[in-house]
């Protein structure tokens, strides 16, 4: 069993099992090592298993990471023993776990006075009927449903369904409660779904009710405040009249006031005598009790009824009933919610993956380009981005610079930016001029039906034979270049083109300019500008050109000075937008 002992930064001594496919040290809740340190980037590092080797790969963090003291770029292959350090925490990779240490999973989160267990979530789902509007004003038959609604009601008694057990009437005979609690309960432990408790439950309820003729549970859907008919039962299969009859004016009125509810004799009642559809339906006597939950308010009712006037339904069956309905109306607030968190549970697992898929996309390490040193910086507002940069080694030696940004931001947004990672680089390939290129991309996403969406982009080549670089722009924040004396300037907003995606046949402009010794250039995305501070205030561009006159002379250092400094603007606010940021220097 891999593990990574603790040496500092928490509890020393811990060990902590590594995942057999990827484990992530980061600052977000969601990663497998939860990292609580400002200085930790929300996803920094991870380590990874191939064919039973073990590597660890830095994720283009702001402060990176060590292996053995020494600064990591890419993917490096970890041996036992290995010092691996993450800012301020650092841990030891072993083969095998000490047989005196205390193990602790991933998905826990660290910090400096040790460690804290996450939330887990849990996941399953619902089957869903015909829905039943309770809406509705006409009569409704679906499948084996007839349902009736009429303002008139024969409602003889109401007894409150929020009540404890405890409160109901002592008149209620012991062993017949007890009978039907036990029955309930059977079907709650044997019972693998929702479905089967309520089929089970009824089953219980006609076993108990002797004269019982119909029965059916109605739950309210949630999403859509609709009630949903979930089961039913009939004594009359053999007669060939199998279907149940419901009155939604017993059934509101159990949901709307919370009580449970006993009707006599419907058909003798004078308030009834004008409703045809009504004795039509052929209830004599009928007990509805909702059922409850303080979280989500009324589930839904169960219902059963009788057609024999001489085996009429009395209190102690009403009371009965409210008991069985708080049992069933717990069961259904549980799958209700083991169903919510069923989903998130599926949405995080998903967005994991789609996490990993991006970090995918982006270059694995900064280009080796003769007399150059290049640095980036990537972080989503989300847990994906829209935000795409990348580094394109051109045959003829030449270095290409892609940046762009598109509209939006989120998983819609990380889609197109997966396909604008292929496209580039495509365009790119197969045209000798960058605004052909430009050209070539702007086409293909204009006639790729995506809408209203946009996006802006940025296409630099630096050639090291010439130390020159073309720029073409299309609708982006203009790169800005730092001279050697610290002059900031910003560059080609007058050569810029729309966004692609807006005008197919648009032509873009290329420039092309000397790069001198030790001069510094900074492309980067809106997030960078518009970071936002209370009350509105943005980070804003002439702020950024200010720092950049006076910050570090090397580009890395740079790149992270101009992170530091949007952070320390925003005095704590959350990232609103993605941040992107690539940055290069012809050295002196």
């Amino acid at each position: 069993m891999v593990v990574l002992e603790v040496l500092k930064g928490m509890t020393p001594g811990q060990v902590i099992q590594v995942q057999s496919d990827r484990t992530v040290f980061g600052r977000h809740p969601h990663c497998q090592l939860v990292l609580d340190n400002a200085a930790v980037s929300r996803y920094h590092a991870q380590i990874v298993e191939v064919h039973g080797d073990y590597f660890i790969e830095d994720l283009r963090s702001r402060n990176g990471t060590h292996v053995n003291e020494e600064l990591i770029e890419g993917r490096r292959q970890l041996q036992d023993k290995d010092l691996i350090r993450v800012c301020d925490f650092t841990f030891r990779f072993l083969q095998a776990a000490p047989s005196d240490s205390k193990l602790l999973k991933p998905g826990q989160v660290v910090g400096d006075d040790g460690m804290i267990v996450g939330p887990q979530s849990l996941l399953d789902s619902a089957h869903r009927k015909t829905l039943v509007s309770d809406e509705e004003e006409e009569d409704i038959v679906s499948g084996a449903i007839t349902v009736e609604d009429d303002e008139r009601s024969s409602i003889i008694s109401t007894l409150d369904a929020g009540s404890s057990s405890s409160d109901l009437r002592l008149s209620v005979k012991p062993e017949t409660k007890l009978k039907a609690i036990l029955e309930i309960s059977k079907s709650l432990s044997r019972a693998a779904n929702l479905e089967q408790v309520l089929d089970k439950t009824l089953e219980g309820l006609f076993r108990i009710f002797a004269q019982a003729d119909e029965g059916f549970i109605m739950l309210r859907d949630q999403e859509k405040n609709k009630l949903v008919v979930k089961a039913t039962k009939t004594r009359r299969k053999a007669e060939g009249d199998d279907q149940v009859h419901v009155s939604m004016t017993i059934v509101r009125k159990a949901l709307d006031t919370s009580e449970g509810i006993l009707s006599a004799n419907a058909l003798e009642d004078d308030r009834f005598k004008a409703s045809e559809s009504l004795s039509s339906l052929r209830i004599r006597s009928m007990i509805c009790a909702p059922m409850l939950s303080k979280e989500l308010g009324p589930l839904g009712v169960i219902q059963i009824t009788t057609n024999d006037v001489g085996a009429q339904l009395r209190h102690e069956d009403l009371d009965l009933l409210i008991s069985v309905a708080m049992q069933v109306g717990l069961a259904v607030e549980n799958a209700y919610l083991y169903h919510q968190t069923s989903l998130q549970r599926d949405l995080e697992r998903d967005l994991e993956f789609a996490t990993q898929v991006q970090l995918g996309f982006l270059p694995k390490s900064r280009p080796k380009l003769p007399g150059y040193a290049f640095s980036d910086y990537y972080e989503p507002a989300q847990r994906v981005g829209g935000d795409y940069f990348d580094y394109i080694q051109l045959p003829d030696g030449r270095m290409a610079v892609a940046l762009a940004d598109v509209a939006g931001k989120g998983v819609p947004a990380a889609l197109l930016m997966a396909r604008l990672y292929s496209s580039v680089r495509y365009h790119l390939l197969s045209h000798a001029d960058l605004n052909m290129a430009m050209g070539g991309l702007n086409a293909e996403i204009s006639v790729s039906g995506l809408g209203h969406r946009f996006i802006t982009c940025v296409l630099m080549v630096i050639d090291p034979a010439t130390n020159r670089l073309t720029v073409v722009n299309a609708g982006h924040l203009p790169p800005l270049r730092r001279s050697t004396a610290g002059v900031v300037e910003a560059i080609g907003a007058s050569e810029s083109g729309l966004p692609l995606g807006i005008l197919p046949n648009q032509e873009f402009q290329q420039t092309v300019f000397d790069l001198a010794p030790g001069e510094s250039w900074l492309v980067f995305t809106d997030g960078v500008t518009e970071a936002m501070r209370m009350p509105q205030e943005i980070y804003g561009n002439k702020r950024l050109m200010k720092f950049l006159e006076t910050g570090p002379a090397k580009i890395d250092a740079l790149v992270k000075a101009v992170v530091d400094d949007v952070e320390v603007y925003v005095e704590g606010q959350a990232q609103s937008d993605d941040i992107c940021m690539v940055g290069f220097q012809r050295l002196p």
